[in-house]
């Protein structure tokens, strides 16, 4: 994939359908989203690709394949990627050696954001693809605003995006890409 700052590269599941687990379907709800290179993280990629990080801390929420944050790592960003699933984890780890950054990853649930909020201010906080569900929104609403200064959200249109950004208010929009402040 060509970005501003070279080609990147990441490896992802076959076949995403494979992956569903009907266990952790019924216990939360739990669906694969991570293993999809989404058209939204794309373009959280490109909007980063081009930025001077200079080592800033910067934090991806929902990480899947990782690609937003393999782009702010060769930014020179100090990257946390974080997501609910362990294998997303693991493939994240895989998919930034193969593109030559250190990026930091992490299981972690929006829902027990204690470790991600023991090191906020994140300088720039990354998101895309993260409102599938409207169970997500107040969610987000709530934790994204206290992790740090600048939020860049990537969102197709998907419908729980109008009522995040009326819960958020300060929003100034250019789709695909929400900057949030």
């Amino acid at each position: 994939m060509p970005l501003a700052n070279g080609e990147l590269a990441v490896l992802r599941p076959r076949d995403a359908d494979a992956l569903l687990d009907e266990h952790a379907f019924e216990e939360d709800e739990f669906m694969p989203y991570w293993a999809e290179l989404w058209p939204s993280g794309v373009a959280l990629a490109r909007a980063i690709a081009p930025r001077a990080l200079k080592g800033a801390p910067v934090l991806e929420l929902g990480c899947g394949l990782g690609l937003p944050s393999i782009a702010a790592a060769r930014a020179g960003g100090r990257v946390l990627a974080v997501d609910w699933s362990p294998a997303a984890i693991d493939l994240l780890a895989t998919n930034a050696e193969r593109n030559g950054v250190s990026v930091e990853a992490a299981v972690v649930s929006w829902d027990a954001p204690e470790p991600l909020l023991e090191r906020a201010p994140f300088e720039l906080v990354l998101a895309a693809d993260v409102l599938y569900e409207h169970r997500n929104v107040p969610v987000l609403a709530d934790l994204l605003p206290r992790l740090g200064g600048e939020v860049l959200l990537a969102d197709p249109g998907r419908p729980p995006l109008e009522a995040f950004l009326e819960r958020l208010g300060t929003v100034w929009t250019r789709p695909p890409v929400y900057r949030l402040r």
